[in-house]
């Protein structure tokens, strides 16, 4: 490969929306030298996402194939054979979505593409018989990929099994942002709390999906009972999903309608940081959440679930704890650090010095693209995780 050619690299996720993954990648792709790696990606729908007009700006080409569903496991096979049979000029293929990795990933190989990585972002599954299926479907993939990436060590074992990350095989790679661009801003934290008529509230934030693993169910119980012990409190939820028209109707069964602010996606979303006075994240299950990070580089008291792995603790403005417990030790424990709260403090360089810097991420990451040796992060042992 000659020294300054661009080369491409194909992401492989399930749509160009606002989601973790997609939110990670994108925040390597702004900090990649373009000239030099570029990115491409292939989606499982034809839909346009959130994403999709700054992609192209970038220079990157979107693709798509069917949904898998199961029941379509041929035609999924025959139009990713087809795709990679026509687009087989990549220097790697990235795959995010390790639900089907062990289909595609083998074929992009076989078409002729030199590097392939699975990239495991997600400790947990869907309940029912759709998490049973991506169970299964993940069982080979720790063979069939060339590198095995986690965002932290639970994600690695969940997805790719403790004997595989026993024997070195998987390799941590932080859920790396740009902690500069969520440091605090006080003159955007007014801005935004007058825009949102909040100047006067105590702010309780959230910024995640609306579906099972991030528990908004756990955290209107927990916003119930902060309002019990203070009059003052509001509730911003930031994202969308399928669960949204449930917790919209739960907030008003509880008659917290006017108190539950539902913002929907925000491409903005640092500039909500800000407004924030407490983060709030009770999930079921995690890979490594990157908003947890963000939150953390804004200077946010963070109250975490202990379900999310400890790798998420940055700095020490995050506190885990269980989410068996009544949800009213949850709002305890929020109005005890309500006031030290309000003092924020500048933690971004914190992040950046625990490795999640995004910037110093590309300039390994490319290296690796580029050469398919010395991926970056660090191997997980048994010795150092207690396997």
């Amino acid at each position: 490969m000659a020294e300054n050619k661009q080369i491409r690299v194909l992401h492989v996720l399930g749509t160009t929306n606002l989601g973790g993954a997609e939110s990670r990648v994108m925040e390597l792709y702004r900090s990649m030298d373009r000239e030099r790696v570029q990115f491409d990606f292939l989606i499982h729908t034809d839909r346009k996402g959130d994403y999709s007009d700054e992609i192209l700006k970038l220079g990157g080409s979107i693709y798509s194939v069917p949904r898998f569903t199961g029941k379509n496991y041929r035609a999924y096979k025959n139009a990713l054979s087809e795709f990679f049979g026509k687009h087989n000029g990549y220097a790697a293929v990235h795959g995010h979505m390790t639900s089907t990795a062990s289909i595609y990933l083998p074929i992009a190989k076989r078409a002729g593409i030199p590097l392939t990585i699975a990239h495991a972002r997600s400790a947990g599954v869907d309940r029912g018989i759709r998490g049973a299926a991506t169970k299964i479907l993940r069982l080979p993939l720790k063979n069939r990929a060339d590198v095995l990436f986690t965002c932290s060590a639970e994600a690695g074992k969940a997805v790719y099994g403790k004997k595989a990350v026993r024997q070195g095989k998987v390799w941590t790679v932080p859920n790396a942002i740009d902690a500069e661009r969520f440091k605090f801003n006080g003159s955007v934290r007014d801005k935004v709390r007058e825009e949102l008529g909040l100047t006067d509230k105590f702010v309780i934030g959230h910024v995640g999906r609306f579906g099972f693993m991030k528990n908004h169910e756990y955290l209107l119980d927990v916003f119930g009972e902060l309002c019990r012990l203070r009059d003052d409190a509001a509730l911003a939820l930031i994202g969308r999903g399928e669960l949204e028209n449930k917790i919209r109707q739960k907030a008003k069964d509880l008659g917290l309608e006017q108190k539950v602010y539902f913002l929907g996606v925000r491409p903005n979303v640092e500039e909500y940081y800000q407004a924030f006075d407490y983060f709030v994240f009770p999930s079921t299950f995690e890979g490594l959440p990157g908003s947890a990070a963000e939150a953390q580089a804004a200077g946010l008291h963070c109250l975490i679930s202990d379900r999310v792995t400890r790798e998420a603790a940055l700095t020490d403005l995050a506190v885990y704890k269980s989410i068996d417990v009544p949800a009213a030790e949850w709002a305890g424990e929020i109005q005890r650090n309500a006031h030290a709260a309000l003092t924020r403090r500048d933690t971004h360089r914190e992040i950046i010095a625990g490795g999640f810097d995004v910037k110093m991420q590309a300039e390994q990451m490319e290296a690796f693209y580029r050469t398919g040796k010395n991926p970056p992060g660090h191997q997980t042992y048994s010795e150092r995780q207690n396997i």
